[in-house]
């Protein structure tokens, strides 16, 4: 079974979509859409920006987006999943791949989504660590002893989980994994506490969002971050959407769920090839295409 993944933030790079626009008169099409709708023109800065430019929350994560929902498109009757899942904002390009929601739709969610997180990040400032080859209930003791709020993150994959939360106690916890016996832990580049408590007011504007916006019967599973499992109910979909903001990217078990349901062909689409590395890590026999 063929299981497609979708990158979150961290993926992109100057440059990204810039051969899709130019060898597709369908991408051409999205991506002038995507400019009218949004308001200015992204493709500029995906094609030509800066590293800085594409670092903002709320440019990074409709370029990523749009990255992904238009390679996606671009392959018309090749696009032929069984089950899909995106990793944090990679969700919502999923749920586009699969026909849950409309590009238009899609894409005004990833808008509320950036700008509310944006939002969000400057009115509590925080900040996330990436903790290598501890036990992730290691992890999590220390993120409880730890004053302060920070929280499990990601669940990447094994001996790499990503921790978030108010930027002391962030630093705080990573003193305290390296004493236990962390090999590394590392500050990240980025711009707050996302998928920890610190993100409510985005989830609260997201789910509000969500609330006045079509949902569609996919046409496969998407196993979401929230639960690490397969949906396929609308309201279901709808309320772990939402619940993402501000809970655990499970990616390890997600992908552990989808092969433990048949899948073997594991295809990334969009920047990078990340998650794809991490999928080798969880599962050494997956076949990435």
């Amino acid at each position: 079974m063929k299981a497609y993944i979708f990158p979150g933030q961290g993926a992109q790079f100057v440059g990204m979509g810039k051969d899709l626009y130019e060898s597709s008169d369908l991408a051409k099409a999205m991506f002038e859409q995507a400019n009218d709708i949004i308001g200015f023109r992204i493709s500029d800065l995906m094609f030509s920006g800066t590293d800085e430019d594409l670092r903002q929350t709320k440019v990074t994560q409709p370029a990523i987006f749009l990255h992904s929902v238009i390679q996606a498109r671009v392959m018309g009757a090749d696009f032929q999943p069984d089950m899909v899942a995106g990793h944090s904002v990679g969700e919502l390009s999923a749920l586009v791949a699969n026909g849950t929601l409309s590009f238009e739709d899609g894409l005004r969610l990833v808008i509320v989504r950036a700008n509310a997180m944006q939002s969000a990040c400057e009115t509590r400032p925080g900040t996330m660590a990436a903790i290598l080859a501890l036990d992730d209930a290691k992890v999590e003791e220390v993120c409880t002893e730890t004053p302060g709020i920070v929280v499990a993150a990601n669940y990447n994959c094994p001996g790499q989980l990503v921790i978030s939360g108010e930027i002391d106690a962030v630093q705080r916890a990573c003193e305290n994994m390296k004493a236990v016996g962390a090999k590394r832990a590392l500050l990240l580049n980025v711009g707050g506490a996302f998928h920890s408590p610190l993100m409510e007011p985005a989830r609260a504007a997201l789910a509000a969002a969500i609330d006045s916006t079509k949902f569609n019967t996919p046409s496969c599973p998407i196993y979401q971050n929230f639960t690490a499992s397969p949906h396929r109910d609308t309201t279901e979909i709808r309320n772990n959407l939402s619940a993402q903001i501000t809970a655990p990217v499970l990616w390890t078990q997600t992908v552990e769920h989808m092969v433990g349901d048949g899948a073997t062909t594991f295809t990334e689409i969009g920047p990078g090839k990340v998650l794809q590395g991490l999928v080798k890590k969880i599962y050494k026999e997956a076949v990435i295409a």
